[in-house]
């Protein structure tokens, strides 16, 4: 005789909750959120200060995996768009090869590629997180490189 078994499609946070908040720093300074919407999947947002001026908003989707066997450590990847408001000073490298460009749109667009590290201890409801990656700016032209270290809180 066969049993079923029901099959949920439990969030990968800490201790399987779905939603975590926390703060961000480096690129950008600031807050982060979390919502997992299956095992591997999550979407991310964070609003801070960018480094060199205005105000930033990045919205990411990422793929979770986990090339090391852990349950505490995992690695995860995805595409990202960035916003930036307001003038300011963008580590960018544009077509004449100056390293710092200083935009005066007050609105700045640019896509992310993020890779990254998590650690999940057992039993906390803490998600610590270490990223990278390169940031293309579509307005003002030019790349970058994000880095970010955070923690989130999973309530």
């Amino acid at each position: 005789m066969l049993a079923s078994v029901p099959v949920s499609a439990q969030a990968q946070g800490p201790e399987g909750k779905d939603f975590g908040f926390g703060i961000i720093l480096i690129q950008p300074l600031g807050g982060t959120i979390k919502y997992w919407t299956s095992p591997t999947n999550a979407f991310v947002a964070d609003i801070g200060s960018s480094y060199f001026g205005a105000l930033r908003l990045q919205f990411d989707y990422l793929w979770h995996f986990n090339p090391f066997h852990s349950y505490i450590v995992k690695m995860y990847a995805g595409p990202g768009l960035a916003i930036g408001f307001g003038a300011g000073r963008e580590i960018f490298v544009n077509q004449h090869g100056d390293e710092f460009v200083t935009s005066d749109n007050s609105t700045g667009v640019g896509i992310r590629a993020i890779f990254g590290i998590n650690v999940i201890p057992q039993r906390t409801p803490l998600e610590m997180f270490f990223e990278l990656g390169p940031l293309i700016g579509i307005s003002p032209t030019g790349v970058g490189l994000d880095l970010a270290l955070g923690i989130r809180f999973y309530p």
